[in-house]
Order: C-alpha cells, then sequence, then structure tokens
C-alpha cells in the first residue's frame, strides 16, 4: 500500500469558487479592513510600551491581548488576500499545518491572557491590601511567559499529533486550515490526538469558567462599594464585553464545523468561519481604547501631541 504522505503536498481549499464576480472589490476591502486592524492594535501596543505610566499588570496583559489579535490575523490574511486574487486556492501541508498552529494557538491565548486579565481585576478589586505584592512586575512576567507557553506548547502537540498522521484525502471544506479537518482527512484515527484534542477543549473551558466565576464574585463585591463599583464598570466591563466576543465568535465557529448544514450559502458559511478573525482582533483594543479613561488620554496626547494630560490612576 503506497504511503499517501509522499503523495499528498498540497491540500485545496474550498470557500472562494462563488466570489469571481466581485473578487476585486472583496480584496480592497479585506486589505482596508486588514490595515484597519494593524492600525488599531499597534497604536494601543505602541501607546503601553512607550508611556510608563502604562506599565501596570493590567496594560501589560491588554498590551499582550492586542500583540496576540496581531499574530492570529497574521496567520490568516495575507493568504486569503493571496486566494482571492488567484485562480486556485491551495496550500502546501506544511504551510497548512503552520497556519492551523498560528489561528488555534492565537485561539488559546486569548482565552489564558482574558483569563489573566479577569484574576487581576479581581484582586485589584476584592483584594486590594494584597494587590502590589501578588501583582509585581516579575510575576506579571511569569504569568505572560505562561500563558503564551501553555498555548503554544498545547498546539504545538496537537500539531505534531496530527502531522505524523498518514493523510487519505487533500480537500478541506474551509477557507482556512484547521486541525480538525486535517485530522479527518487521517486514514486511520489516532488515540493520542483525540487525547490531546479533548485535553485542550477542557483546559480552555476551564479558562471561561474561571473567567465567568472570577466576575461573578467580582460584581458580588462591587455592589457594597460605589467606589467599587466605579471601577468594575470602567476596567472590568471592556474585559467581559472581549470574553463575550471571543467565546461568541469562536462557538459559532466551532458549532458550525461540527453540525454545520450545507444548506447555508457559501457566503454565510465563510462568515461563520472567519468571525474570530473579523470581530476580536478590532473590537478589543477599540473598547479599550475607549473604555480605560488613562489609556485613552496617552493615545490622544500620543497621537496629536497634546500637552501632558492629567495622569490618572488605573
Amino acid at each position: 500500500m503506497m504511503d499517501n504522505m509522499s503523495v499528498i503536498t498540497m491540500f485545496t481549499l474550498s470557500g472562494l469558487s462563488g466570489t469571481a464576480s466581485y473578487r476585486v472589490t472583496l480584496f480592497a476591502l479585506t486589505l482596508l479592513y486588514y490595515c484597519v486592524i494593524w492600525l488599531v492594535n499597534v497604536t494601543i501596543v505602541v501607546t503601553i510600551i512607550v508611556d510608563k505610566t502604562l506599565h501596570g499588570p493590567m496594560y501589560i496583559f491588554l498590551c499582550n491581548l492586542c500583540i496576540n489579535g496581531l499574530y492570529g490575523t497574521a496567520g490568516f490574511y495575507p493568504k486569503f488576500l493571496h486566494d482571492l486574487l488567484s485562480s486556485t486556492h491551495s496550500i502546501s501541508v506544511p504551510g497548512c499545518y503552520l497556519q492551523g498552529f498560528v489561528l488555534h494557538s492565537s485561539a488559546c491565548a486569548d482565552f489564558s491572557l482574558l483569563a489573566l486579565m479577569a484574576y487581576d481585576r479581581y484582586t485589584a478589586i476584592c483584594r486590594p491590601l494584597v494587590y502590589h505584592s501578588v501583582m509585581t512586575k516579575q510575576r506579571v512576567c511569569i504569568y505572560v511567559f505562561t500563558a503564551w507557553f501553555i498555548s503554544f506548547y498545547l498546539l504545538f502537540m496537537s500539531t505534531i499529533t496530527t502531522a505524523t498522521s498518514r493523510l487519505c484525502g487533500s480537500h478541506i471544506p474551509k477557507i482556512y486550515c484547521v486541525n480538525w479537518l486535517i485530522s479527518n482527512l487521517a486514514c486511520s484515527a489516532s488515540v493520542a490526538r483525540v487525547v490531546i484534542t479533548a485535553f485542550n477543549y477542557t483546559f480552555y473551558f476551564c479558562h471561561v469558567v474561571f473567567i465567568v466565576w472570577s466576575y461573578f464574585y467580582l460584581v458580588k463585591t462591587c455592589q457594597t462599594s460605589k467606589e467599587n463599583k466605579q471601577k468594575f464598570m470602567q476596567t472590568c466591563m471592556p474585559h467581559l464585553f472581549s470574553l463575550a466576543v471571543v467565546v461568541v465568535s469562536l462557538l459559532f465557529d466551532l458549532l458550525y464545523m461540527r453540525f454545520g448544514s450545507k444548506d447555508l450559502s457559501q457566503n454565510v458559511q465563510n462568515f461563520l468561519a472567519m468571525e474570530f478573525l473579523l470581530i476580536p482582533p478590532f473590537i478589543n483594543p477599540l473598547i479599550y481604547g475607549v473604555r480605560l479613561t488613562q489609556l485613552r488620554k496617552r493615545i490622544v496626547h500620543l497621537i496629536f501631541c497634546k500637552e501632558p494630560v492629567l495622569r490618572l490612576k488605573s
């Protein structure tokens, strides 16, 4: 029996076959949107890095969240823009594994960073007396490194178990590569792949549970103090909104992959597949830039070079 791994060198992608009539327009709009994503995220990142008054834990976590947004979209938009101007939609096997790794690890890092931001707000509001001893610069660096490392490690293991499987197909019914769809092309099931995938889903589901629990406890605590309630509305509401956007976007994509209906139009299918790459990378920096007073004032100062504004405590 021929080893199919030596035969299959390219994957074909579906989803853009019906866009020929407006492909150039879609390319221009996508390129513009991608530039806007870079603009809003880089603005947040540069502002936080340049301004030393924003080097607190909350802003460091936010900076990493924006960097992760740029990292995740870099795994999708360049290839998607290329496919819009190409008559054939294919990707090399190593390129497909790389794209799947980048997109999945970015989604996982989102949950890890949002969990850190929830823990930061929980400590700041519910345990203010120990906040500065718990959230030291050294610990914040360790937290951030751990969040990135675990996301990369878990997805690396998942990608390796998928890449070592023998493939019996080369068509991926999506506009980008997904590890789960690649694993469906394997000639035989792998226990290691199933176990690792189940562990990853459980691990990050626990992240969501922790975030929901922490904010539930925060809401109860803030009801007893007007000052805490004001702090919650200013600094915690953006976190909750970001969590809702990320969870809903990924949930739509996961549910569609598992239970998707072929009766849906191709455009609707593409939107469901792209939602977590369209909305969170744009909305997250926007909502934080608007809601966080100190960050908003520093951005205005950085862009328009106005006189230094009053530095408020976060």
